[in-house]
């Protein structure tokens, strides 16, 4: 099996984004987003999902957090796209629900090649640390265009939007980590089309 591995930088007047993935790595990370508490979730992300990651982002924070998530999130989905390639032998669908204390989340991934996007989930506040909690939805929302990528996403139960935050970014990973496991019975793409 060849390496899947890839790296995407993105530069724009608001963010300088460079990010290395390994799909098959060991859950290795290096985070550097100015953003505390992101950086807390994508090294969870790679732990969970046994990636190997590393992230570097230079963001206009002094504007607010809006650019850096947004744009991390455009920049890992086309990292995630690059890696898995032409998507041959991978399971391509990928699940998860996933407890964290009073939090009970679900998250289910399909590799199709056609981005759609459900989220179901509040919070209470607007913040956690420097982490604007509307962000959540739009770094998936990033990462399932990008990415090509049709991803749902449910908290399920919760009360604290730490946990429920912390949960959805260790469910994705664990669905992800399933939907491009390579499967020796996939001889080709796993489609009657015969292309994903």
């Amino acid at each position: 099996m060849d390496c899947r591995i890839s790296e995407v930088a993105r530069k724009t007047k608001e963010t300088d984004i460079t990010i290395k993935l390994n799909i098959d790595g060991s859950g290795k990370s290096d985070v550097s987003t100015g953003i505390g508490f992101f950086d807390h979730m994508l090294e969870g992300f790679a732990r969970h999902g046994l990636f190997d990651l590393t992230v570097k982002v230079n963001g206009d924070l002094q504007v607010d957090c809006h650019h850096t998530i947004e744009d991390t999130g455009i920049v890992l989905g086309q990292a995630i796209a690059k890696a898995i390639g032409e998507k041959k032998g991978i399971k391509r669908y990928g699940s998860s629900i996933l407890p964290m204390d009073e939090t009970l989340v679900m998250t289910a991934i399909d590799l199709c090649g056609r981005p759609y996007f459900v989220m179901d989930a509040n919070f209470s506040t607007p913040m956690v640390g420097q982490f604007d909690t509307q962000m959540v939805r739009e770094f998936f929302y990033a990462i399932s265009y990008s990415a090509a990528m049709n991803l749902h996403l449910k908290v399920i139960t919760g009360v604290n939007d730490h946990h429920k935050i912390e949960a959805l970014f260790k469910s994705f990973a664990k669905s992800l980590d399933e939907a491009t496991t390579i499967d020796n019975r996939i001889t080709d793409v796993l489609s009657t089309k015969g292309a994903l």
